[in-house]
């Protein structure tokens, strides 16, 4: 879930970055204008991946784990840096 929400987070920042480098959005070309329905839709996808990947940086203290897993020595490792 986090990689997905993480992906969704970016493209939404490089839609941005072409509105304020070339004004083009990108979705609304698409999709035909900025006002049409799946645009819209769009939109508000990305903008809960974007809410959804900041809450878990935030009560993560500022660690992002994108996979799940780990290897056995990095997570014994971990726990005798906390300590």
């Amino acid at each position: 879930m986090r990689i997905f929400a993480f992906i969704l987070t970016c493209l939404g920042g490089l839609n941005w970055l072409m509105i304020g480098a070339l004004q083009y959005d990108f979705v609304a070309g698409i999709f035909g204008a900025q006002a049409n329905v799946f645009s819209r839709i769009i939109y508000f996808i990305i903008g809960i991946a974007s809410i959804y990947i900041l809450a878990v940086t935030i009560f993560s203290k500022g660690r992002l784990k994108l996979f799940g897993y780990k290897k056995k020595k990095e997570a014994k490792r971990e726990q005798v840096e906390d300590f």
